[in-house]
């Protein structure tokens, strides 16, 4: 597979690295996996680095930016928010959508506060605008693994398969488990989860007392759930790969199981991420990975492999403000399974039906399912609140301090998340029309006026 880079016959990728911490390490590295792929695989590689920092380290990453090697082939965008909301801005208004959606509708693409789905629908627009076919993202806080003495790209795996139709990615796979009625569909997602610690920071609790972490934990669950299911989704959830090293590639043609993958390591074909963006809700963990549902529910063939990304916690998620504000995100991630259950359910039971004629996502079937759920009864939710305080309250110290803030917003985080699913089908109503606009809007003009962005190519 390995080839002189054309542009003229060769497709154009998104690599996308969103980030809101000091990552300049991680900026190096990931664009030695993007000169991996032009050279492995004749790619062009529209490298973004989506920069929701401060602006001196916004600075600081420029500099980084500026200092890596010229690659033929690969482009580097470093879009800071001024220039992020300069593009999005540019492409809503020749979206022309109905007011009041357009002030709306930024807020959701770049909210004040954290928003893991935000910052990759960002990214999908981006690479819509750059004309790239897929969409490959990585972390800021993770590594690459190392095997005799060379770096472990998943890219690799991504760029094997993806877009390829099931039947003829068979042969360059490890494994097939996949019926073979769906052989005629593109491979609609590759991933790989990740090593580590924990990719959830609710590790302290186990330390703490194992009983109340199965109990936490084990409140994700959908609420029909026993106790000993319950049990065994606690064991399971957020560990990853574990912590084995790699040591040579295995690879699965399958229907992707969300819970053996990770945002930090996977890749999306167009057809996946412009029909159907990701849920915009600000602080809540896994609101990232509504799309590996989708692809898996709607029977869309995708690979599993074993490039496993390595996890490791900032120093900022060690202080008490970081605590409290990844506690917050995690509560509003349990509060979100109230309608994300009942939409996975519906979701699993439409099959194949939420494809078009043309075998791709189809957002109606999907729209519909969320609205209906936000007329879910919250009662569910609100033992969810319970259980969370009295578990919190038990373990004492900062969890009782807590457990003491999550009393007093209890009645804004019932109503923020029904709210959050409503923004999201405003979203998905807007979502077509962005793209188109976003196919027609100049990421690097528009980024000029944005005032602190920067792009580097040697492909021109």
């Amino acid at each position: 597979m390995t080839g002189a880079f054309d542009v003229a016959r060769r497709h154009r990728i998104a690599l996308a690295l969103p980030t809101n911490r000091a990552c300049s390490a991680t900026i190096t590295a990931v664009a030695g996996e993007a000169a991996y792929a032009v050279r492995e695989f004749g790619v062009e590689v529209h490298l973004l680095v989506l920069d929701s920092s401060d602006a001196p380290t916004v600075a600081a990453h420029a500099r980084t930016v500026a200092g890596l090697p010229a690659v033929p082939g690969v482009v580097v965008h470093h879009l800071d928010e001024r220039a992020q909301r300069a593009f999005l801005r540019a492409a809503i208004d020749r979206a022309a959508l109905p007011e009041p959606e357009p002030d709306r509708l930024l807020g959701l693409l770049l909210p004040d506060g954290v928003s893991y789905g935000a910052c990759t629908n960002r990214a999908f627009l981006v690479a819509a605008a750059l004309g790239c076919r897929s969409v490959h993202r990585r972390d800021s806080d993770s590594r690459y693994q190392a095997f005799e003495g060379e770096p472990v790209f998943p890219v690799h795996h991504e760029l094997a398969s993806l877009g390829r139709r099931a039947a003829d990615a068979c042969a360059g796979v490890s494994e097939v488990n996949l019926d073979p009625s769906l052989a005629h569909r593109p491979v609609a997602m590759v991933g790989a989860s990740f090593i580590g610690e924990l990719s959830v920071d609710i590790g302290g609790i186990r330390e703490l007392d194992k009983d109340a972490y199965d109990t936490v934990v084990g409140l994700w669950a959908p609420a029909g759930w026993s106790e000993e299911e319950r049990a065994g989704l606690a064991e399971e959830s957020f560990k990853g790969a574990g912590l084995l090293p790699f040591r040579g590639d295995r690879t699965t043609l399958t229907l992707v199981d969300p819970m053996r993958v990770d945002m930090c390591n996977i890749a999306f074909h167009q057809d996946v991420y412009e029909r159907l963006p990701l849920p915009p809700a600000t602080d809540t963990i896994g609101s990232d990975y509504f799309l590996i549902h989708a692809v898996h529910d709607a029977t869309l063939p995708g690979v599993l492999h074993n490039r496993d990304i390595e996890n490791f916690y900032t120093g900022e998620r060690r202080t008490h403000a970081g605590f409290m504000a990844y506690q917050r995100r995690f509560v509003k991630f349990l509060l979100s399974m109230l309608h994300f259950h009942f939409v996975y359910a519906g979701m699993a039971e439409a099959g194949p039906a939420l494809l078009d004629a043309g075998q791709r996502l189809d957002a109606a079937p999907v729209r519909a399912l969320l609205a209906k759920s936000v007329r879910l009864d919250r009662a569910e939710n609100e033992r969810r609140l319970d259980v969370v305080q009295r578990t919190y309250r038990r373990l004492g110290g900062k969890y009782a301090e807590f457990a003491e803030w999550l009393a007093a917003d209890r009645e804004r985080l019932l109503a923020r998340a029904g709210r959050d699913i409503e923004d999201f089908v405003l979203l998905i109503d807007g979502w077509a029309a962005l793209v188109d606009a976003s196919r027609a809007t100049d990421v690097r003009g528009t980024a000029g006026r944005g005032g602190s962005a920067r792009s580097r190519s040697a492909a021109s």
